[in-house]
């Protein structure tokens, strides 16, 4: 594949290749976060600041310092890059950063609201593909809904516009929504025209289940946020939406995977990380404790990423809350209770999440695990639930006295 003339990959054998040869990449995927501006102001955001923000522009890396970034990662195996905001189009020299992503040889997935998509940028993803699919945030199918979400009155027309500059170029890319006031009446109209996208397969995915603010930075905003989630029957019902399918692929996964994971906190991807608009590595771009960011600027990625990172994907909870629920519960790896969702709502890493804790209680439910009242911390039978052999012992009490011994009086 090349422009102009140039390369922009390499073949090596895989004899010659020592990190196919040494117990694999250190580093398989990466997530950037280009900025945290966008120019929409979505109600349900997480992340993003106003794309004016002047302070924020001034501490978001350099388009050298990201280059370097990619450069350290595809030396460390680093397979493909994601990028992301806020929105990730909004950078000036965004086309500088792909072009340096893609001569590392690095897959290139873009999140976008494709309204800042111009025939340039799609020009450029039709004759340098980024080899994995755009996905391509849409909230609302009508000028008023779109921009009751996005607080960007133009929102609708500007998306539409790119997703035709997408589609005229043949660039593929999927589209994702989310369940709002303004859009929750739309979503048979709106699964109806993703259907007819040439990149979708299946029905269209939602965000439901909004996080908070990952940088703790807005009370307010956290409870506009709050007030937007669905209750755990509704998540249930709008899940069934998915077909019958989901739920059994639900139940399998459960039947492989469930069980009691102790005081284990950190259960993701080993060989992924996340790196913020500022420089800062992190296990992904929702956890911002302190605890577990590592200043680029002041060190490097293969540190971070052989050094740090092993440090805390090994830590321990030590909230006596966490151990009699969360380590105790067999449907754990159901559930989307994880550090950076206590980092979220609590600013800890252990504290059990309320909302999440109802949501998979309530899919256990509806998949015949749990009677309506119960929680799964206190079920003993839960292997036979499951259709799996019991372990041997009391997992239950296994998981609360190992971490209680190891880490019973430590800080968060």
């Amino acid at each position: 594949m090349s422009r102009a003339g140039k390369s922009f990959s390499r073949k090596v054998p895989a004899a010659q290749a020592a990190l196919w040869t040494t117990g694999g990449p250190a580093l398989t995927r990466l997530d950037i976060e280009l900025t945290e501006r966008c120019n929409n102001a979505c109600i349900h955001c997480s992340v993003n600041l106003p794309a004016g923000d002047e302070d924020a522009r001034r501490r978001e890396m350099t388009a050298r310092e990201i280059k370097d970034i990619l450069a350290a990662a595809a030396s460390l195996g680093c397979l493909a890059v994601r990028f992301t905001g806020g929105e990730p189009l909004l950078r000036d020299d965004f086309e500088e950063i792909y072009l340096a992503a893609r001569k590392r040889g690095l897959r290139v997935r873009i999140f976008t609201n494709a309204t800042l998509v111009t025939p340039r940028l799609a020009a450029l993803f039709k004759t340098i593909p980024p080899l994995e699919e755009m996905e391509v945030s849409i909230y609302g199918m009508t000028v008023g809904s779109a921009a009751a979400a996005t607080g960007n009155p133009v929102a609708f027309e500007a998306a539409r516009r790119g997703i035709g500059l997408l589609l005229e170029h043949g660039i593929p890319f999927i589209v994702k929504g989310a369940v709002l006031p303004s859009t929750a009446g739309e979503m048979d109209e709106f699964e109806a025209w993703a259907g007819n996208l040439p990149g979708m397969q299946g029905k269209a995915s939602y965000a439901l289940l909004f996080d908070l603010r990952s940088r703790r930075d807005d009370g307010l905003k956290n409870d506009r946020i709050r007030k937007l989630r669905v209750g755990p029957k509704d998540y249930v019902r709008m899940a069934s939406r998915w077909g019958e399918g989901y739920e059994a692929e639900l139940r399998a996964f459960a039947a492989r995977s469930a069980g009691p994971s102790g005081d284990r906190l950190f259960q993701c991807l080993s060989s992924t990380a996340s790196v913020d608009a500022y420089g800062r590595f992190q296990v992904c771009l929702s956890l911002r404790h302190p605890d577990t960011v590592y200043d680029l600027k002041a060190g490097s990625l293969r540190d971070a990423v052989t050094v740090f990172l092993p440090k805390v994907r090994v830590r321990r909870a030590a909230n006596p809350a966490y151990f009699e629920r969360c380590g105790r519960c067999f449907l754990k790896q159901l559930c989307l209770q994880c550090p950076a969702k206590s980092w979220a709502e609590h600013g800890t890493l252990d504290t059990p999440v309320e909302y999440f804790c109802g949501i998979t209680h309530a899919q256990a439910v509806s998949m015949g695990l749990l009677s309506e009242g119960e929680t799964a911390w206190t079920v003993p039978d839960w292997p036979a639930r499951l259709g799996r052999p019991a372990p041997p012992g009391n997992p239950q009490r296994r998981a609360r006295s190992s971490g209680t011994a190891r880490h019973g009086g430590e800080k968060q």
